[in-house]
């Protein structure tokens, strides 16, 4: 196999391989070890199911109903490329009887097109508007495991996770915001097995290129606004007037602060915020400061009060923002880790708690089995006991016995 992402050569037998993965399959699904048929990245991709306790014999699950669905997808990015899509995909689909599918960065299908027949079959295993396919809920699928590790990939038949699947073949690509890099979602071809061709993985790779293209047309970067990176990260990312901007850590801390507060904070109440150490002199926070401003430019870090000149977007006041709103789905579908999680500056360290309690106490509020699970196996809440009693009791009953399980072990070990 010269490419791990592709699932088949051009000149490999289906059959031959498909009796291989289902073997596969039906061994580790029961508990035995991985075997070497299976490619690294559906190997890892079946333990990230199993770990999410996903069911083999389950469904995805349909995470916006009609009301909601239009709303969203309306205001999404990826809305304002739709036609660029369609353009490339739509025939291709139709003609070839197989789906296009597009879904945003918490694998919940938007748009799904193509071939009638084909949709009404795939919507008997839920491939349908509105549905989530993130592996923590649906398994390994291409939406899903593309979303995941951030790479064009191809599944084929019986290496998906959910069996009622394994008659599919599917290829799918990430999509980007051309000036973040942020993740918006996917986009994805799925049919029957003639999609098991290195031409299909292609395809989606071709596309999702040109849909990120055209997005860095209908949208340049803004030098008016500041965007600000720094949940899940330990050095913020710092986006101003086109560049990207990596800082150290204690310059995250400062524009964290400073992005909290956009009338301006002294530099006595700046030093309080920052430094746990009492003894820590203003000169020093001047001399931070003084780097910091030869980092961004003179027009940007003012002083008396320290401010900045420009709005900020920051990552985690969206996610505030999309709760205060009841948004829960969006506000975890924005959230891509604690803040700043190897900061100990005080003003960091409450905003990262409050942020984290607020978003876990609205997810348990919410009761959504799909939302809890991608919460529980997340890095930041794998260990999250109330998450997991959450989840059991949400989660239908065949899942239950293993998700209390894990609950009991958590409680144990955190006594």
């Amino acid at each position: 196999m010269t490419d791990p992402w592709l699932a088949l050569e051009a000149d490999a037998d289906p059959g031959e391989r498909l009796g291989e993965l289902r073997h596969a399959h039906e061994v580790f699904t029961a508990g035995g070890r991985l075997e070497t048929p299976v490619r690294p990245v559906v190997g890892e991709s079946w333990r990230r199911s199993a770990r999410a306790r996903v069911c083999p014999d389950g469904a995805a699950l349909v995470d916006l109903d009609a009301d909601d669905l239009g709303p969203y997808r309306e205001s999404h990015p990826l809305a304002r490329v739709m036609p660029v899509i369609r353009e490339l995909m739509s025939a291709y689909a139709t003609d070839g009887e197989h789906l296009l599918a597009v879904c945003d960065a918490h694998g919940r299908l938007l748009w799904v097109e193509g071939h009638a027949v084909t949709r009404r079959r795939a919507g008997r295993m839920n491939f349908v508007e509105g549905a989530r396919w993130a592996e923590s809920v649906a398994g390994t699928n291409a939406p899903g495991t593309a979303i995941a590790v951030d790479r064009p990939v191809q599944v084929f038949a019986a290496e998906h996770f959910l069996r009622p699947v394994q008659q599919w073949t599917c290829a799918a690509a990430p999509l980007h915001d051309p000036h973040t890099g942020r993740v918006l979602g996917a986009v994805d071809i799925t049919g029957g097995n003639r999609l098991a061709h290195p031409h299909s993985l292609a395809f989606v790779q071709a596309v999702a290129r040109a849909a990120e293209s055209q997005l860095a047309l209908l949208a340049p970067p803004s030098t008016a606004t500041v965007r600000l990176s720094a949940l899940g990260r330990d050095e913020a990312l710092l986006i101003v007037g086109g560049r990207a901007l990596r800082l150290s850590r204690r310059h995250s801390e400062i524009l964290v602060a400073l992005a909290r507060r956009p009338e301006g904070i002294a530099g006595e109440e700046l030093l309080v915020d920052l430094y746990e150490d009492e003894s820590v002199t203003p000169v020093t926070l001047r001399a931070e400061l003084s780097r910091l401003r030869r980092l961004l430019g003179p027009d940007l870090l003012l002083s008396r009060p320290y401010r900045l000149a420009a709005p900020v977007d920051a990552d985690f006041d969206a996610v505030a923002r999309r709760l205060a709103s009841g948004a829960v789905a969006a506000a975890l579908s924005a959230y891509a880790g604690p803040l700043l999680p190897g900061s100990q500056a005080p003003s960091v360290v409450r905003l990262r708690r409050r942020l984290d309690e607020s978003l876990r106490a609205a997810l348990i509020a919410r009761g959504d089995p799909g939302l809890l699970t991608d919460w529980a196996s997340s890095p930041w809440g794998e260990d999250d006991l109330p998450a997991w009693q959450a989840l059991a009791a949400a989660a239908p009953a065949a899942q239950r016995p293993a998700l209390l399980a894990r609950a009991r072990t958590l409680d144990s070990e955190q006594r």
